[in-house]
């Protein structure tokens, strides 16, 4: 393949992962997907709804991510889950601090894009406080303290931290194989508790929760499979075309908004290209727009208070600061992560639950 070609294939994947992550914006606005707003509703209101909406998306993730590593289309350890090294102790801190933040900025990162598609100025400011916080802590001052303190902390796995990894040669079988039966059996599992209440049995759980693990799994179809060159021109080695991570990604929302920030600040500095993050982002926040637009809730929103504007001020640093040293946001560890099946997504999801229960319980105290 030659750099014309592997040019074409790029714009593919870019224009690809900027479908689907438009769909995304749709499929979240029009069905109210939110983490923090499922954890707001079982803890305030003892309301499961859409709990299971981000379980069913979480099963069919893992089914359809497993499914394509049975197939051998892609491998967890291609991706920046599937690593050898388990930085356990950033994923608790990182995943505190996101969760924290997440309930005083009124959403996480993906729910704060859809919301400013859908003309909230909030939105707009905790994305921009989001951005250069999280850029901070992958390029800046907080990334010195980040690789000084919690990064240096970390368990060294004999082979990657993905669970078919861990357990393919104690079992005895095949990677591929035990991948496909473990993804099988987490998918039947979620689904089964999904479905065991009537609020399970929705249409709009299952169009939320189904259609957004389903864009989970498309974009790592594009991104893993679409867009993976045997032997790049230029290197001769393997490539993934449009990544920041030269990996192979899906969604996530915390440092593809810092990305998008240095493009739009940087504009004429050639090196600085267009990739699948930066994109995402920006479909992200259309669909909030078009389904905004469909359903006639379209409305611009202010602040209501310096308490409110603080709020949001702190929760976006905190979102931004933590969903990097978390490696990941309710989207990139909740749903892509643990996709994957890996312990780092695991141990960094249930540190955001646990940060946003800690947050909302603040917020009762507070009142």
């Amino acid at each position: 393949m030659n750099e014309i070609e592997m040019s074409g294939l790029a714009a593919k994947v870019l224009w690809a992962s900027f479908g689907l992550a438009t769909v995304f914006g749709v499929i979240a606005q029009r069905t109210h997907f939110c983490t923090m707003g499922a954890i707001a509703d079982v803890v305030n209101m003892g309301d499961w709804t859409r709990a299971r909406m981000w379980a069913l998306a979480i099963a069919v993730a893992v089914l359809g991510f497993n499914a394509m590593v049975w197939l051998g289309w892609v491998e967890a350890k291609q991706s920046l889950y599937g690593g050898t090294r388990l930085l356990w102790l950033s994923s608790v801190v990182g995943g505190l601090m996101f969760g924290f933040g997440m309930v005083l900025a009124s959403g996480c990162g993906s729910k704060n894009l859809v919301r400013l598609g859908g003309g909230n100025l909030k939105a707009l400011v905790t994305v921009l406080v989001l951005g250069v916080a999280a850029f901070a802590t992958l390029r800046g001052i907080t990334a010195v303290l980040r690789v000084n303190s919690v990064d240096m902390v970390f368990l060294d796995m004999p082979t990657g931290q993905d669970l078919p990894s861990l357990l393919a040669q104690r079992v005895g079988v095949a990677k591929p194989m035990l991948a496909m039966l473990l993804g099988a059996v987490v998918a039947l599992l979620l689904t089964a508790w999904v479905v065991r209440k009537p609020e399970g049995r929705t249409s709009e759980v299952w169009w939320g929760g189904a259609g957004i693990g389903a864009v989970i799994v498309a974009v790592w179809w594009v991104s893993g499979r679409m867009g993976y060159v045997p032997e790049d021109p230029s290197t001769l080695e393997p490539a993934f075309l449009a990544t920041n991570s030269k990996r192979m990604e899906s969604l996530s929302m915390v440092a593809p908004v810092a990305y998008t920030l240095d493009w739009l600040m940087f504009f004429s500095d050639k090196s600085k290209l267009l990739t699948l993050g930066i994109v995402s982002m920006v479909g992200v926040a259309l669909g909030g727009l078009l389904g905004s637009l469909a359903d006639r809730s379209f409305r611009w929103e202010g602040f209501g208070g310096v308490e409110d504007v603080t709020n949001h001020l702190v929760g976006g640093a905190l979102m931004g600061v933590g969903g990097v040293v978390a490696l990941g946001c309710t989207v990139g560890q909740g749903i892509s992560g643990l996709s994957t099946l890996s312990l780092g997504s695991m141990v960094a999801t249930a540190a955001i639950m646990v940060g946003a229960v800690l947050a909302l319980r603040y917020q009762i105290w507070r009142l």
